[in-house]
């Protein structure tokens, strides 16, 4: 009996042992993830503010005559 008991001692503690790394792999994941939210937001506002730059400079130059492409 105290075989099948000290085999399922070490099975907890392994489990437990496994647990207590995951949650750590998890806690380290998570801290990414939201860095790397973080730097999405600020690269996707960028763009944004590239996006409006670049409409206002179309804007203000003069529209080009061109003779069209058959000519």
């Amino acid at each position: 009996m105290s075989t099948s008991t000290d085999e399922l001692a070490e099975r907890l503690d392994r489990l437990e042992t496994r647990i207590a790394y995951q949650d750590e792999a998890i806690e380290a994941l998570n801290q990414i993830i939201t860095a790397q939210w973080g730097t999405i937001e600020t690269l996707r506002r960028q763009v944004a503010e590239i996006g409006e730059r670049l409409e206002d400079a179309a804007a203000a130059l003069p529209p080009v005559d061109r003779p069209p492409p058959h000519y």
